[in-house]
């Protein structure tokens, strides 16, 4: 292997917990919630979906679906739809669904796998060129900064930057001609079997990881070192 592509959202980094989230955009904005208040108001989020990185809607309102689709091919459309979903939860001001939003993208609010670093840096080390291939509708590259693993990213290939969601092959296509590599030399991994497995249209090597809070998953990115030889 000479390139090793990852998704970001679940398989270098964790987002932090709805009721983490939540609690964050409370108290910048200066609300308070009585703690049990606090705890349903996290789970309704978190069942609607309204929190990028964190868990799929339990049930997709039938006027989002379209909407839903497409979510990650612009900043504007993922905005849109998970504040969409968002709305759709009472908060004691209509303003706190934007911030929301807005706090999702913050350095803080990612904490990367235990693994992480040691293994983007042997890769790095052994030559072997890194990419970020997410579906996303905004820019993780501060994310990586501020959790110093910037350095080990070779190139960022963003859905919201190309209008391109994996599983489309054209996706991992961008990120193998940034690295210079060939497709059959790549391995993908990532958490989305359907998403990430795109990859394995182009010749890619695909291997899973599970989308897991950050200290249940000290160590499912390691055998990556192994799988690229």
């Amino acid at each position: 292997m000479t390139a090793v592509l990852f998704d970001f959202s679940g398989t270098l980094f964790r987002t932090e917990s709805a009721e983490s989230w939540l609690r964050a955009v409370l108290d910048e904005a200066g609300h308070r919630l009585a703690e049990p208040e606090l705890t349903r108001t996290a789970r309704a989020l978190e069942a609607a979906g309204a929190q990028p990185g964190g868990a799929e809607p339990v049930e997709l309102p039938a006027d989002l679906a379209a909407l839903w689709a497409v979510r990650d091919e612009s900043a504007e459309l993922h905005r849109a739809a998970h504040t969409s979903l968002s709305r759709r939860v009472p908060l004691p001001d209509p303003g706190l669904h934007d911030a929301l939003y807005e706090r999702h993208m913050a350095p803080a609010a990612w904490t990367p796998y235990p693994d992480a670093e040691e293994v983007l840096r042997t890769l790095c080390e052994r030559g072997i060129g890194v990419g970020v291939v997410s579906n996303i509708g905004w820019d993780p590259r501060p994310v990586f900064r501020e959790h110093g693993l910037d350095a080990y990213v070779d190139a960022y290939v963003l859905s919201c930057e190309h209008g391109v969601q994996k599983p489309d092959p054209r996706l991992f296509a961008v990120a193998c001609e940034a690295l210079g590599a060939d497709p059959r030399r790549v391995l993908m991994v990532g958490d989305n079997r359907t998403a990430d497995g795109g990859a394995a249209a182009l010749g890619c090597r695909v291997h899973f990881v599970d989308h897991l809070p950050a200290p249940q998953r000290p160590d499912a990115l390691l055998p990556v070192l192994d799988l690229v030889g």
